[in-house]
């Protein structure tokens, strides 16, 4: 073996050596930070271009997510949903732990994007206007569930998906089940446990424990007994035929 080549494996040697403790603290970092399977990939070369992946890998994913994150604010204004979603794929990827990041971009997809879709004049058949606003929404969907499992402790995240799934989907099923278990996030709003138990009532099969936490609710005194309680109450008394002396007095709407 000639001197060149040792001194060449020397030297790679020394730069493997020097550059383990620094990969070790970076794989700690992610573990840390929850990536849950997110990665600084091809994928991800891809869509941020060679000097964007290099500052990524140089410790600044902050820096570059806000630059992707100001640069989908440009193409929303062009209503170029294709584009925005290779930025949000891209910042969501650099910053998971960012539960706005998320939110944000399932909005969008959903609520934007979606009615973009189905108002999109040069597309004359409905029917496919309307599989083009449900592929939105489905794309909404999968930012806030992705966004949950990087993020579980965050509420919002639990309540818009819910709303998704009620106001969007029609699924008053996986709308009370996604809202109850933001309901158990420490610090959700109190509002998370009423629309759980809202939902709970429309969903077939499920009425006599809707109604068991309606009424827990109702019991709960004056500022529970909203219009919207009052009246699932009164249809799921009639529903399950309670008898008239258990029956929860329910005023008439007001004019």
């Amino acid at each position: 073996m000639n001197r060149r080549v040792i001194i060449a494996l020397v030297a790679l040697l020394g730069f493997g050596a020097a550059r383990l403790p620094v990969e070790l603290k970076l794989e700690r970092e992610q573990r840390a930070a929850r990536f849950h399977g997110v990665a600084l990939d091809l994928s991800l070369r891809e869509k941020l271009g060679q000097m964007g992946f290099l500052a990524a890998l140089s410790g600044f994913r902050s820096l570059v997510a806000d630059a992707l994150w100001i640069h989908a604010s440009t193409v929303w204004e062009r209503t170029d949903w294709g584009a925005m979603k290779v930025d949000f794929d891209a910042v969501t990827t650099l910053q998971p732990r960012c539960a706005m990041f998320w939110d944000m971009a399932g909005w969008h997809m959903y609520a934007n994007a979606s009615i973009a879709a189905y108002e999109d004049t040069r597309q004359p058949r409905e029917a496919l206007r309307l599989k083009a606003q449900r592929d939105y929404w489905k794309l909404g969907e999968d930012y806030l569930l992705r966004g949950i499992a990087n993020n579980p402790e965050n509420a919002t995240l639990h309540i818009n998906l819910g709303t998704l799934y009620k106001d969007r989907f029609q699924d008053h099923c996986k709308a009370a089940e996604v809202y109850a278990r933001g309901a158990a996030v420490p610090d959700a709003p109190l509002y998370a446990h009423r629309f759980a138990a809202y939902e709970l009532a429309r969903c077939p099969g499920h009425e006599r424990e809707a109604y068991e936490k309606l009424l827990a609710l109702y019991h709960k005194g004056e500022d529970e007994r909203l219009p919207t309680l009052l009246k699932l109450l009164g249809e799921l008394q009639e529903k399950l035929n309670v008898p008239a002396a258990q029956k929860v007095d329910i005023p008439p709407p007001k004019p």
